[in-house]
This record gives structure tokens, sequence and C-alpha cells, in this order.
């Protein structure tokens, strides 16, 4: 597939950039969003991200079979891993995904378009309209494409133009994204521009940031913080910075077909991206006490990541990523020799997937890329007790208790500090209405009017 040159990503590798093209870009952003994105009706872009997202479920959409093609030959993934989170992330960009959010955040589906009252502020005499960035700048990580394509679907929900600049060699699916609603709406894509460059290049950030209204950013806290002393008195700042997610298991489901039920979600939490997001598990903590111990459900779970070996391939890592593998697993290796509550399983013959069970529940990172960690403990409250060095960095618990505790739990974690609780198996697969570490999609980004009749 020929990209024609919409976005400064489409430039040759040879192509120079500089300050004065960046705030040219920008410049035209907003003129653009003047003219096609500021009067555009809600219900009329939901129908049209909407018909974007059905393109890309499509098997023989181009774009698509170009990204399945072209990304994995530069990420690493497997097809089949790309494809499924590709469909998960699309699946959710529905209309009645779309208004469920708007409500949500907005308290009303056309709060954008107009002043509009709630219930209790129509009784107050009260309205209000929710008034979007003139021009939204993004700073993407790019160990995930999900959070830079979402960044793009919200920003044009919200009706800003919008600047995406990806991280070296990232830029791929989120360009084959904005051509895909070029595609589709040659106006609407006007409003969009994608680059790349190396993260640090002061004089480009410079020139992007005097012009944007509101900038995200999304990467380490060492990152956002240099994002943020950056930015000029105006630009509002929303970052989003290092966070780490892990498992709970009730001994109550480790029973019979239930346990392998289990185990196979705890599974694909590991598979999915490669567990690379923030949102995918370092750590299954596992009850002791049911029928299945901690150390069975370890090793059935290296069987079912096995399987997934075959069925869906981790693919192929940098020399570096590789190296750290190797090394802890030498390090487990020497330790589980010596020490009885030490095991580990891995691939034979690569760095595919790894499973190590230790007694010490202490929380420890991941070196990702399909390396998980079990840990029996008590009960929650031990649990939770192991993970207080990670208190207020942690994204996402996933869980597999017993549906008429379920509340319960997630009650107990809400409070401790966790944003988000789902069932596992679906650590990596947060709905269109997820708040980002607690956060509002939507309303993070906009500002209010309020109107007093």
């Amino acid at each position: 597939m020929n990209l024609p040159n919409y976005f400064l990503a489409d430039l040759p590798p040879e192509a120079i950039l500089s300050p004065a093209m960046i705030r040219e870009a920008c410049q035209t952003l907003k003129r653009n969003r003047e003219k096609y994105l500021a009067g555009r009706s809600t219900h009329s872009l939901v129908s049209l991200l909407s018909t974007v997202a059905a393109n890309w479920l499509d098997p023989d959409y181009s774009f698509r079979k170009f990204a399945l093609q072209e990304e994995c030959r530069r990420s690493g993934f497997a097809q089949r891993t790309l494809a499924k989170g590709l469909d998960d992330f699309f699946r959710q960009l529905t209309p009645d995904n779309f208004h469920k959010l708007l409500e949500q955040d907005l308290g009303h589906a056309e709060r954008l378009d107009r002043l509009t009252s709630t219930d209790q502020e129509r009784k107050s005499g009260r309205a209000a309209i929710a008034i979007a960035p003139e021009l939204l700048v993004h700073i993407t990580a790019g160990n995930l494409p999900v959070p830079a394509l979402m960044s793009l679907i919200l920003g044009l929900l919200v009706r800003s133009a919008q600047f995406l600049k990806c991280a070296r060699g990232t830029a791929l699916l989120p360009r084959l994204l904005a051509h895909s609603i070029y595609d589709a709406d040659p106006k609407l894509g006007a409003c969009l521009e994608v680059g790349e460059w190396a993260g640090g290049t002061v004089e480009l950030e410079q020139a992007l940031f005097e012009e944007a209204e509101c900038v995200t950013a999304t990467g380490s806290d060492t990152t956002l913080a240099e994002v943020r002393k950056r930015l000029p008195r105006t630009a509002r700042f929303l970052g989003y910075g290092q966070r780490v997610s892990f498992g709970y298991v009730a001994a109550e489901m480790l029973n019979g077909m239930m346990a392998d039920r289990v185990v196979a979600r705890a599974a694909s939490d590991v598979v999915a991206w490669n567990q690379l997001g923030c949102l995918s598990p370092h750590v299954f903590y596992v009850q002791a006490g049911g029928v299945v111990s901690p150390e069975k459900f370890a090793e059935l779970l290296a069987s079912q990541l096995d399987q997934l070996e075959h069925a869906e391939p981790r693919g192929a890592l940098p020399p570096e990523d590789a190296a750290a593998i190797s090394s802890r697993r030498s390090l487990y290796e020497v330790r589980a020799a010596h020490v009885p509550d030490t095991l580990h399983w891995s691939s034979k013959g690569s760095t595919a997937w790894t499973v190590v069970f230790e007694a010490d529940p202490r929380f420890q990172l991941s070196c990702l890329n399909r390396f998980i960690y079990i840990k029996p403990v008590k009960d929650l409250t031990a649990a939770l007790h192991a993970v207080d060095a990670i208190r207020g960095c942690v994204s996402t618990v996933g869980l597999a208790v017993p549906e008429h505790r379920a509340e319960e739990f997630a009650t107990e974690l809400a409070r401790w500090g966790a944003s988000r609780v789902c069932p596992l198996g679906q650590m990596q697969n947060p709905p269109l209405t997820w708040r980002h570490d607690g956060r509002p999609a939507l309303g993070d980004l906009i500002t209010w009017a309020d109107w007093e009749s």
C-alpha cells in the first residue's frame, strides 16, 4: 500500500523537520478545525467514527491488512496477537458505547453541541456546555498502539484539532488510523496531524507546545516531568505515568473445571499485547487452600502458555530484552536448585514464556514479554500487604473470585487504591467508558461553561 503524504509521518526517513514546519502544521490544523470540525454535531461524529471502526473489523479492509502485515514486521507482535488487540479495541467503538461515554462523563449526550441540563440542573435553573481545546497535542509512549489510537478517537469526539507526536518507529498504526479517517471524511482527516521524531528534540517540541491548548503525555514519570516543565503557562497538561497491574485468584475458584477456566483467563491476560501494557499483570496472587494449590496453578499456567505459544507465538524480541529474560531465568534456576519454595517453568529453546513460583509474596516487577510470577497468599488482605510498596501506582487488578463476593473484593481494592478492578481475562481489554487512572476520559479534555437562567 502506498500511503499519500497527508501527514508529516508520511514523509521519507531522510526528510528533516523544522520548528517552522511544526508551527505551520499546527496553525493549519486550527484553521481546518474551524472550517470542518468545530461545527460538526456529536451525532455525525459518532456515526463517522463507528463506521471507521466497523471498517477496521473487516478482514478485507485494506488499512487493516496493511497494518497486520507491516506492524508485525516492525514491532515483532505475532499477527494473531495484533489482530486480537485491534479487534478488542475497535469493537468498543459503537454508537451505543459512545453514547454511554458521553452521558457518563458529560451528563448529557449533546453536551458538546449546545447548552443542556440534567434533571437536577434543570430544577436549579442551570445549563452547561462542554468546550473542547482548539488544538490537542498528544505525546505517545509507543510501547502499545492502542493508547495513541484512543487519543485520536476521543479528540475527534470532542471536536479538537490534534497533533499526535509518536516515538521514533512507532507511528505506523496511528498513521493508518488517521489515513482511514481521511479516506472516510477528508475534511475530518485534515484536522489531524501525525509526526514522528526522537523524544527530547527540544526545538521541535517547543514549537509544538507553544501552539497547544492542551497536552496529553503517556510515558515514564521522568518523561512526564520533563514535558510538564517545558509547557507554556497557558497549556493544560494531562499526564499518564508509570502504572503496574496484578491479579488475585480466590481459593474457591480453584476447583475442578472452574480452575481450568481461571488458568485460561490468566494466560490470556499474560499473552495479550505480550504483557507490555500498564494493564498487564506482573504477578498473580493465588489464595492457598483450594483444591488446586498455588504451585499447581503455576504448573497449569505454564502448560497453557506453552499451548498458546503454538497458536499465538510471541514473536522475536530485541537482543537486550531477550538477554534480560535469560538473565532472570538463570537467577531462578539457581534459586530453585537450593530453595524448595521456588519453582520455575519456561519455553524450551527460546524466551517465549516463563512462569516463576515463589513463596515470598512481595510484589515483583516482571521483565514482561510473557514472564509471570505466581505467589501464594492467605487472603486478599495478605496480598494487599505484599503490594503495599506500589500503592498509588496500580492501574488494574484482575479478579477471579466467587460472584457473590465480587463486590466485596472490588470495594476493598478500590479503597486500597486500585483505579480499575475487572474479571481475570479482561485486564488488557477495558471498556470505552473506562476511567483511565481513575479520571474521566472526556471530562479531562474539556472545560465547562455554565448558564444560570
